[in-house]
C-alpha cells in the first residue's frame, strides 16, 4: 500500500497540473471552467480483518459512521462531451465505534467511541457528457483515482481505557479506482445544479500503539456519496 500511494503522487500532482494550468483553447465561445460548491454526504460500508494483537479478545472489531461534509470542485471542458473534475470535500471528522463485546474487561466497548480521525481525499476524474451541450440537461458518467490521507488521528478515554493506556493511531494513504454518475441542469446564465452519486475504494492499514504493545487491522471503508451542488461556469 505504501510503495503504491508513493508512486501515485506525481501521477496526482500532473493531472492536477495539467487540468488547473488550462488545456488548448477550445474552437467555441462556450466556458472552458466551472466551479461547484455542495454538499457532500458520505456513506460507509466498512469492512475489516478484525481487530489483532496481544490481549486483544476475540471479536473486538471496529465501524465507522457516516459523515456529511462541504463539496468542492473545479471542472475544465475538454470538448463538447468530456470535462475533467478535481474534487474534494471539506475534511470531516470520522468517528470510529467499537464492536463486538460489550464489554473488553471491564470497559465498555460495543457501540462506544474509541477513536476519530480527519481524512483530506481528492479525487480526479474523467467525465462524458451524454446530451448535447444546448441541452438544460445534462446527465453525466465519470470515472478517475482517489487519493485518502488521514490526520488528525486521535482514541478517546473510553479507547484508551479498552486498549490498556495511552494509544497512537497510525493509518496508512490509500489510492483507489473511483467512479461517479450524476445530473446536472442549466438554471439560467452561467449558473447550474447538480446531483450526483459516487463511489470509491479506499483501504487503509491501522496500527495501534499502546506502550510498546502494536494491534493492527486492515480497514476498507467502502465510501458511497450523495452530492448536491450549485455551480458556476466562466
Amino acid at each position: 500500500m505504501k510503495n503504491l500511494h508513493i508512486s501515485a503522487l506525481p501521477i496526482l500532482a500532473a493531472a492536477s497540473i495539467a487540468v488547473l494550468g488550462g488545456s488548448a483553447a477550445l474552437a467555441d465561445d462556450l466556458p472552458s471552467n466551472s466551479l461547484r460548491v455542495g454538499t457532500y454526504s458520505v456513506f460507509y460500508h466498512a469492512t475489516t480483518d478484525g481487530i489483532s494483537g496481544p490481549y486483544v479478545p476475540a471479536g473486538v472489531n471496529i465501524d465507522v459512521n457516516n459523515v456529511n461534509t462541504a463539496y468542492f470542485a473545479y471542472i475544465r471542458r475538454l470538448s463538447s462531451q468530456f470535462d475533467v473534475e478535481l474534487t474534494a470535500g471539506y475534511p470531516p471528522l470520522v468517528k470510529t465505534l467499537g464492536v463486538g463485546p460489550a464489554r473488553v474487561g471491564s470497559v465498555p466497548y460495543n457501540g462506544i467511541e474509541v477513536a476519530s480521525a480527519r481524512w483530506i481525499a481528492p479525487t480526479l476524474l474523467l467525465e462524458y457528457r451524454f446530451l448535447s451541450e444546448n441541452s438544460p440537461w445534462q446527465p453525466y458518467i465519470g470515472v478517475g483515482v482517489n487519493y485518502t490521507t488521514f490526520y488528525d488521528r486521535d482514541t478517546t478515554a473510553a479507547g484508551n481505557a479498552a486498549f490498556g493506556g495511552p494509544t497512537r493511531l497510525s493509518l496508512t494513504a490509500s489510492v483507489g479506482p473511483a467512479a461517479t454518475l450524476g445530473v446536472g441542469y442549466h438554471v439560467a446564465g452561467h449558473w447550474h445544479v447538480y446531483g450526483s452519486y459516487a463511489i470509491a475504494q479506499v483501504k487503509s492499514d491501522l496500527t495501534a500503539y499502546t506502550a510498546g504493545i502494536e494491534r493492527t487491522t486492515h480497514i476498507s471503508f467502502g465510501p458511497q456519496a450523495l452530492i448536491f451542488s450549485v455551480g458556476y461556469s466562466f
